[in-house]
């Protein structure tokens, strides 16, 4: 008998689903089948399940789900409904989740390297240790740096993570004594959030009234498919187009949302900032902005013009700031007309839709997007954006833009006390990622140096600057794969002394590291708490462990904690162990923790106490559900919901410089003369290091940048478009025969494979056809790929979905796991490291080109 390696995986899949509801039977080894054997299964009444409640990480969206549990194993998931954000419902890669528990790639105990030389090329030689050798070796290392007064050569990295996350990710390193804690958030979106703060002073996601508005425009954004809750706006469009809500996307591919708009605009890759000031210039040309919340003329006439200035004492101004400086600095000529040239969108389209949107304000959004600004340029490309809400009044309005909150929560206590004098001196330190420097302004909250730039730390470690670290642990992450110019990564990663990783699966990371130290499923094995915003409601789940851990696992951001802790005290540093017990004791009982599991229940009570117990509860001001204490809390599922948003509280009450929002940024002004007095020189000279153009009074405006793009357009004349994946969970399901198998869900891919997507005109002008084999060629990298052509993409552009490319995380995710041979390409091979340096963020879209070849 014959059986291909796809049918054996699809028929493991059948067998392990058979095993969870109950299906019992003879099962012949595959090493023992031939021909004419046959196989039986006796099949056994179905077991009764449960369902418990439970929360995803498979994306930012966090919704709430419950998991069927039946003789202690999860078969099937579907949302909370007792959400409020997602309201019951989940999307395509929750259920991914339960591949991924019973993944039998997943690294099953922890092992320890015995290939010490370093590279793709090397076998690490893993082999099996047990917990508590593991912890050993670790604590070793950590001694070792403090007998040599070497802390600050200690390094934390920080994938996904849980509201526990600054147990390990800021007490750790600095009860250690290092300044070095460094997040993925700059991979994630932080040019995202750049103009949103420095517009209305509000570092975060946004939420969306979806459910109230009346237009919509859908902005380097895929909500269908990415960004946050997903689950939710998967439900919510089919009401919206059922209510009559137009909806309109910006995009240079045909996304899945564009497939739900009523009017596609296929703006050409980093020329957002454009189309974004013609429609600015539309809006006030047209007399349309909003004037109950900008403010209007004190003679009641509209004098904005095109090509003319207007008199600023003209103009008052209710809830903003500097529109008149605006228009007259950038707007005036700013017209449909010239945008066209520019963006690649009609300018009859363009008008059009300016028009429309503001004409349905203040119950009109403009939902906001990474594809517009984590460019090289794209700062400003962030405010212009955002700015629209801002002149037809939808911020903080119901059916507009809003900026929902969090829970007040507790915070992991202070670990200063237990920072003997080296850790204190030696947490002063410089951070590897080059944050604050002139280069890196990284503005976070208008502070130099205050926001991450994760990707920088590679040439952090390859240039020695400010030093070589020493000992690193990284946990929920794989910045080898995750990052643009990959090879910087397994360079620099090569330079590390003592890797710990703490993952589930041995990735392209983990293949550096000295310990692989295997981790929880954060949604099933494991306790677990976020919250989220959506659906103009916040949720807070908290998951307890719904199943047993299928292997010898522990949880990166307790139960590792305690463990190193321990050994540390071991060998005479006890600071770790001391402020696990002082500080993490059950604050119902008042009980110390004694092992890693009650560190866990403590940490995740102490946190929401200000949601579970009534007297935190008033005293931290929190409004929605209601608890007795902790146990009615999680008798009732572990999740609460706020009380519904309440609209316009932040006209003229927000944290910007002038309390309003503000079109001219004096936010802005501040920071970035704060920056340029830190490093001795001009604004302007800031801003040409951080690769912009922008002079003078420009850079307190949103204002058109041209974009910045690597690779001369005669050698690599096809602008490459990153897309995101229904299915991917931010990389991580590659190794899910279901991710493989359903991979044509995402428009224009190909089950099993991976594939780069071109406009048939450019196939032809390459004399390349649909199912070629091709290279894909960068200034920095190559990749391969089945060449697809797709109308659904504008000419001159490529576009290729992130997820494939994995030469590491199991046998299916890698074409050839033993031999490192991946399935298709990593789109952050061929994708140099460049930043959008105002933000950290690191720049994704819009901001290099390739060029196609057969292979």
């Amino acid at each position: 008998m014959k059986i291909t390696r796809r049918r054996f995986i699809e028929g493991s899949i059948v067998a392990g689903i058979a095993t969870a509801i109950g299906l019992e039977g003879r099962r012949r080894r595959l090493d023992t089948l031939e021909e004419g054997v046959e196989t039986s299964v006796e099949v056994k009444p179905l077991v009764k399940g449960e369902w418990k409640p439970t929360g995803c990480l498979g994306c930012t969206s966090w919704c709430a789900q419950e998991a069927y549990i039946v003789d202690g194993r999860a078969i099937k998931i579907r949302g909370n409904k007792n959400s409020k954000v997602n309201r019951g419902y989940t999307c395509p890669r929750s259920h991914l989740s339960l591949q991924q528990i019973y993944d039998p790639d997943r690294i099953k105990q922890p092992m320890k390297r015995t290939n010490f030389k370093k590279g793709i090329s090397e076998d690490p030689g893993f082999v099996p240790i047990s917990w508590d050798e593991a912890m050993d070796m670790l604590a070793d290392k950590i001694m070792e740096l403090r007998k040599n007064d070497e802390t600050h050569k200690f390094m934390l990295f920080r994938g996904r993570y849980t509201n526990a996350r600054d147990l390990v990710y800021s007490s750790v390193p600095k009860i250690i004594g290092s300044p070095n804690n460094i997040s993925h958030s700059s991979i994630c979106a932080e040019a995202e959030k750049f103009g949103p703060y420095y517009t209305q002073g509000y570092w975060n996601y946004r939420d969306y009234d979806v459910e109230n508005t009346k237009y919509m425009i859908c902005w380097g954004a895929d909500p269908l498919c990415s960004n946050r809750q997903v689950s939710h706006y998967l439900n919510a469009f089919g009401e919206m187009l059922r209510d009559g809500v137009k909806i309109v996307t910006i995009d240079p591919k045909y996304s899945n949302t564009a497939a739900k708009s009523h009017v596609w605009m296929p703006v050409k890759p980093g020329e957002d900032g454009a189309l974004a000031m013609a429609m600015a210039h539309v809006i006030l040309a047209e007399g349309l902005w909003s004037r109950e919340f900008a403010g209007d003329f004190k003679d009641g006439k509209n004098h904005f013009v095109a090509g003319k200035t207007v008199d600023q004492d003209t103009f008052e101004e209710n809830h903003t700031y500097g529109v008149i400086k605006w228009w007259n600095l950038e707007l005036k000529d700013r017209t449909p007309e010239w945008a066209e040239a520019v963006c690649g969108v009609d300018a009859a389209t363009i008008r059009k839709v300016a028009v429309e949107f503001a004409k349905a304000a203040p119950y009109a959004l403009v939902f906001m997007g990474g594809g517009s600004n984590m460019q090289v340029r794209g700062g400003y490309n962030s405010m212009a954006v955002h700015a629209l809400n801002g002149l037809v009044g939808s911020i903080d309005h119901q059916g507009g833009a809003i900026t929902g909150r969090s829970p007040k929560l507790n915070s992991i206590p202070d670990p200063d006390d237990y920072m003997d004098e080296m850790a204190q001196k030696n947490s002063k330190m410089k951070k590897m990622d080059h944050r604050g420097t002139k280069e890196f302004p990284a503005l976070k909250d208008g502070k130099s140096g205050g926001g991450v730039v994760t990707n920088r730390v590679a040439d952090g470690i390859l240039m020695e600057d400010p030093y070589l670290p020493k000992v690193v642990i990284g946990y929920f992450n794989n910045f080898n794969y995750s990052c643009p110019q990959t090879d910087r990564w397994n360079k620099a990663m090569s330079k590390i002394e003592f890797f710990a990783h703490c993952v589930t699966n041995y990735s392209e990371m983990s293949h550096f590291a000295d310990l692989l130290l295997p981790s929880t499923h954060h949604m099933m094995e494991q306790m677990s708490s976020v919250a989220q915003k959506g659906n103009t409601y916040t949720h807070l789940w908290v998951s307890n462990r719904v199943i047993n851990p299928v292997y010898d696992v522990k949880n990166p951001e307790t139960e590792v904690v305690w463990l190193l802790a321990e050994k540390l005290a071991e060998k005479g540093f006890k600071n770790m162990m001391e402020y696990l017990k002082d500080n993490f004791k059950d604050p119902e009982t008042g009980k110390e923790p004694t092992n890693g599991i009650e560190l866990e229940l403590y940490t995740y009570k102490i946190l929401t106490e200000p949601v579970w117990n009534p007297a935190k509860y008033e005293e931290k001001g929190n409004n929605g559900d209601k608890f007795k204490d902790w146990n009615d809390f999680m008798e009732k599922g572990g999740l609460w919901n706020s009380d519904p948003y309440k609209y316009k509280n932040l006209w003229s009450n927000m944290p910007t410089e002038t309390q309003k929002f503000e079109f001219y940024s004096e936010t802005l002004k501040k920071a970035l003369e704060g920056h340029a007095e830190k490093h001795n020189t001009t604004v302007d000279d800031i801003l040409a290091t951080c690769k912009y153009t922008a002079e003078g009074e420009h850079a307190f405006i949103p204002h058109y940048e041209e974009p910045y793009m690597e690779g001369d357009k005669e050698q690599f004349p096809l602008a490459f478009i990153e897309g995101k994946s229904r299915l991917a969970r931010e990389g991580r399901s590659g190794n899910c025969s279901w991710f493989q198998e359903f991979k044509d869900s995402d428009p224009g891919d190909i089950k099993w494979g991976d594939a780069i997507k071109i406009n048939p005109e450019d196939a032809a002008k390459l004399g390349l056809k649909d199912g070629d084999t091709v290279k894909i060629i960068s200034p920095v990298g190559e990749g391969i790929a089945t060449l697809k052509t797709w109308v659904g993409l504008r000419p001159g552009t490529v576009a290729k979905t992130y997820g494939q490319g994995h030469w590491a995380y199991g046998h299916i995710a890698a074409e050839d796991f033993e031999n490192k041979i991946a399935r298709g390409s990593n789109n952050n091979d061929v994708m140099p490291a460049d930043y959008e340096r105002l933000s950290g963020s690191t720049a994704f879209y819009g901001s290099f080109r390739v060029r196609i070849e057969k292979a």
